[in-house]
């Protein structure tokens, strides 16, 4: 139940991060809120998990599902540019990722 709560908290970080960008520097009230409130939720589930997991990967997993997730959303949504260097580093977090949760395994 702690990674299910884990990747929910993660998806999160990429909303709050998408929401922030739309208001513009906090100019914005509702971008703002949104993104505000659901950051705070998102911390609060990874607290949660936190109970169960160890710190480290579930940090690393936390943080690393919403560099990678706001990067791609970025590529996608936001017109930022597809280069094969950023590919390249965006794929070796999700290695990093993954293999701290191997080690620990």
């Amino acid at each position: 139940m702690a990674w299910i709560v884990l990747l929910v908290a993660g998806a999160l970080e990429i909303v709050w991060s998408l929401a922030l960008k739309h208001a513009d520097g906090l100019s914005r009230l509702w971008p703002s809120v949104l993104g505000i409130g659901v950051a705070m939720v998102s911390l609060a589930m990874l607290s949660v998990a936190l109970k169960d997991l160890p710190v480290g990967t579930a940090y690393a997993v936390w943080v690393g599902i919403g560099t990678v997730g706001v990067a791609v959303a970025g590529m996608l949504v936001l017109g930022e540019p597809v280069t094969w260097p950023r590919l390249v580093f965006l794929a070796l977090i999700v290695a990093g990722v993954a293999g701290l949760k191997l080690v620990e395994s």
